[in-house]
C-alpha cells in the first residue's frame, strides 16, 4: 500500500498549513522562521526518502556520521532556536496538564540555567513541586518543565489503534522515552514529554551548520559558556545522562531555556521508517499505513493524512513550531510537486477539523511570518473553493 503515496513535509510556527513552507528534506539549507515567541531553523532528513519536493536526495551525509550510522537512525528533526520574551502569549489551545509545575527559581546562570542550589527532601522524582510564583522562571525563560515537544491529533485515534498499542506504548515509555505522557484515546489525542529529556541531543549555543555534515549537525554539550551553564546546574555532559537526568523534578526546576539566548536540539532514531511506513521497536514491528494519524487509509474517508511534531509551551498552550508529515495519493501530486485539486480539498478539510480543535484561530493567517528555503508555501496554488 505504501506505494500509493507519496510524503511531504512542510514546517510554520503554528498549526495553520496555510502558513506553513515545504522543507527540502535531505538538503542542507535550512528553513527559518520567526514569529513574536521565537527565531529558529530546521533541518529534516529522512533516510531513503522517496518523496517532495520531486528529485530531493534519498539520504544525507548525517546518515553515515555516528552515532547515526551505528545507530540505523531513520529521521532527525534538528533545530536551532532562540526563544523571544513575549509580549503576550498567542495560546492557541487551554493549558495542558501534562506534567507537573516547575518549582519557583531565583537565581539565574548564563545561558539560561539556574544556579545550583539544594533542594528540600520530597521534592524531586515524580513528586508534584510545591512552587508558590512562577515568575521568576518566566521572566528569564521557558523552563525545563514546560519546553514541551511531541504529537498531537485533531480528532480521536482510539478506535483505528492497532492490536497491541498498550505493548508498544510501554517499550517507547521504558526504552526510548521514559518522559513522554500524554493520552492517546483522549478526543484530542497527545503525546508530549519535556524536551529537556526527549532531544537526542542538546546543545547550549549556536552550534554547528556544516553541509559536509548534511547542514545543522550538534553534539551534546555546547560552546563555553554553554558547558559552563550545564555544569553550574549538575547536568550531565553525555547525552544519555542528560536525558535521565531530566528525568527529576528538581532538574528541571533548575533549566530554563533563556529569552535571548540559542539553543540547538536534534531528535532522532531509528524506530520509524518513514520509506516503509512502519515502526520498528525492540521486539516489535508494526506496519503503520493502516493506523496513519488514526484514519484508515481506504477507498475513501480521507484523501491525506498527516503526523505532526510540535514544540510548545506546557503552561502557556503557546505553540513555538509545527514540523508536519503528510502523506497524498500519487494521482493527487503533479508531475511537477504541486498539489491537485483534490489534495488541496483535503488539506483544507484538515485545516477546518484543526480549527474546530481550538488550534488555529482567525488571526493566525495574518499573525505569523515563516520565511523558508523552500520557494513555494505549503498551501500551493488556490483554486479550490
Amino acid at each position: 500500500m505504501a506505494e500509493k503515496y507519496i510524503i511531504r513535509v512542510t514546517t510554520g510556527s503554528d498549526y495553520n498549513i496555510d502558513n506553513h513552507v515545504v522543507v527540502p528534506v535531505n538538503s542542507h539549507e535550512t528553513v527559518k522562521l520567526s514569529n513574536d515567541l521565537i527565531d529558529a531553523e530546521i533541518n529534516v532528513r529522512v533516510q531513503n526518502y522517496r518523496g517532495l519536493p520531486r528529485n530531493s536526495p534519498t539520504t544525507s551525509p548525517y546518515f553515515s556520521l555516528e552515532p547515526h550510522a551505528t545507530n540505523n537512525d531513520q529521521y532527525s528533526l534538528a533545530i536551532r532556536f532562540t526563544p523571544k520574551r513575549p509580549s503576550k502569549s498567542r495560546r492557541q489551545n487551554p493549558p495542558s496538564v501534562t506534567g507537573s509545575r516547575p518549582h519557583s527559581r531565583s537565581d539565574q546562570a548564563p545561558n539560561g540555567l539556574s544556579s545550583n542550589e539544594e533542594v528540600p527532601a520530597g521534592k524531586s522524582g515524580d513528586s508534584e513541586p510545591a512552587g508558590k510564583d512562577d515568575a521568576s522562571l518566566t521572566e528569564a525563560g521557558i523552563s525545563g518543565h514546560d519546553l514541551q515537544f511531541g504529537n498531537d491529533f485533531d480528532h480521536p485515534i482510539r478506535d483505528r489503534l492497532p492490536p497491541g498499542f498498550s505493548y508498544a506504548m510501554n517499550i517507547v515509555k521504558w526504552w526510548i522515552d521514559p518522559g513522554l505522557d500524554g493520552d492517546p484515546y483522549a478526543d484530542m489525542p497527545h503525546l508530549y514529554g519535556p524536551g529537556l529529556s526527549s532531544f537526542n541531543s542538546l546543545h547550549v549555543g549556536a552550534g554547528e551548520h556544516d553541509p559536509d555534515k548534511g547542514g545543522l549537525y550538534f553534539e551534546e554539550g555546547g560552546d563555553e559558556a554553554g558547558i559552563e551553564a550545564r555544569r553550574e546546574i549538575g547536568a550531565p555532559d553525555g547525552a544519555k545522562e542528560r536525558k535521565k537526568w531530566a528525568l527529576n523534578n528538581a532538574s528541571k526546576d533548575k533549566w530554563v531555556f533563556e529569552y535571548g539566548k540559542t539553543y540547538c536540539v536534534d531528535f532522532f532514531n531509528p524506530y520509524l521508517d518513514f520509506s516503509e511506513f512502519s515502526l520498528r521497536l525492540p521486539g516489535f514491528t508494526l506496519p503503520i499505513m493502516k493506523y496513519w494519524d488514526g484514519q484508515g487509509l481506504r477507498a475513501r474517508p480521507k484523501r491525506s493524512h498527516t503526523l505532526r511534531y510540535v514544540l510548545r509551551n506546557r503552561s502557556t498552550g503557546d505553540t513555538y513550531l509545527v514540523i508536519l508529515f503528510t502523506l497524498y495519493l500519487k494521482e493527487d501530486v503533479n508531475e511537477d510537486g504541486s498539489l491537485k485539486p483534490a489534495a488541496l480539498q483535503a488539506m483544507r478539510e484538515d485545516k477546518e477539523m484543526a480549527k474546530e480543535a481550538g488550534k488555529i484561530a482567525d488571526r493566525d493567517d495574518a499573525d505569523v511570518n515563516a520565511v523558508g528555503t523552500a520557494p513555494t508555501n505549503a498551501g500551493g496554488d488556490d483554486d479550490v473553493d
